[in-house]
């Protein structure tokens, strides 16, 4: 066993897809197996299930997982201890965030962080921002940009960026919804309605349909803020999203905005670690400055 096939395995047990982490962590899918066999030889029991579809880890493969996190993490804390007074921080920062989030929040998050460790390799990961606080549990990222849950995870912490908004978006070209909206009033229970499929962005929208209490007309559940407006802008329906996502989408222009009967409250958008690692050199430098910027 060493730190590479720890990090392998650890990558393996949360996405459970050989193919996906054969291609993330630049190595073969022939390497992988064999590393992966290797590590199960060594601890004497099956780690994994597999067949031609899916993969899942075996009741002793979730054991080792707790085994692998605490040595990986007890290494890079070695590391540090070995070299306290090194002049300049070294390492990989993985940070996950939405397409949108990595236009209108990023740069300025670090832009301060690379110039006081340039020698840092930032790796960006973008997808659903619902997604984002499962990635930091999961190890999948050291830090992820996200909407504040209703309930946080007591192992995670969270450091506010900004308030974000949320508005109601619709097409503005003649189709089908825009013939709802051009009523006297608008039909609120007959408009199609574009939800996300999980996450902050699906609460807030439960909770305004509930506010109403409106029986929905939902049209499509789709993961991701962007893949929502886009199909407000093909005329599919309308939607509840956060006002960031309008003024950087490349659609903004087929979509308005349509005042809301209610106060929709606007998410707490932040950065989210996990609380055991957070005396980790690099992620423990990032938090560092994050908390410097809200300061200034």
């Amino acid at each position: 066993m060493d730190i590479r096939t720890i990090k392998l395995y650890l990558h393996l047990s949360n996405c459970l897809h050989f193919a996906k982490t054969a291609q993330q962590m630049h190595v073969s899918p022939s390497t992988l197996s064999r590393a992966m066999q290797r590590l199960e030889e060594e601890a004497g029991a099956k780690l994994f299930e597999r067949d031609n579809r899916n993969v899942t880890l075996t009741s002793a493969g979730v054991e080792y997982r707790h085994f692998a996190e605490q040595t990986l993490d007890n290494w890079n804390k070695l590391k540090y201890r070995l070299d306290p007074k090194q002049d300049r921080l070294r390492g990989r920062l993985n940070l996950y965030c939405s397409v949108t989030a990595a236009y209108s929040h990023l740069p300025g998050l670090l832009d301060r962080f690379r110039s006081e460790h340039p020698l840092v390799e930032i790796a960006l990961i973008t997808g659903d921002a619902a997604n984002a606080v499962d990635m930091v549990k999961q190890n999948r990222a050291d830090i992820g940009i996200a909407a504040k849950p209703d309930t946080l995870p007591e192992s995670l912490s969270f450091i506010k960026i900004d308030d974000v908004p949320l508005v109601i978006i619709a097409p503005t070209f003649k189709c089908a919804v825009q013939e709802l909206l051009c009523e006297s009033y608008i039909p609120w229970d007959r408009l199609p309605f574009i939800i996300p499929e999980h996450g902050p962005g699906r609460q807030r929208i439960d909770n305004w349909f509930k506010q109403l209490g409106l029986n929905a007309n939902v049209y499509a559940q789709v993961s991701g803020q962007e893949a929502i407006a886009s199909m407000v802008a093909l005329g599919c329906g309308v939607s509840i999203t956060p006002e960031v996502v309008i003024n950087n989408s490349p659609v903004k222009d087929r979509i308005q905005q349509l005042a809301s009967p209610v106060a929709i409250a606007p998410f707490e958008l932040g950065c989210c670690s996990k609380k055991s690692r957070e005396d980790e050199p690099v992620i423990a430098a990032f938090l560092q400055e994050l908390q410097r910027m809200r300061r200034s």
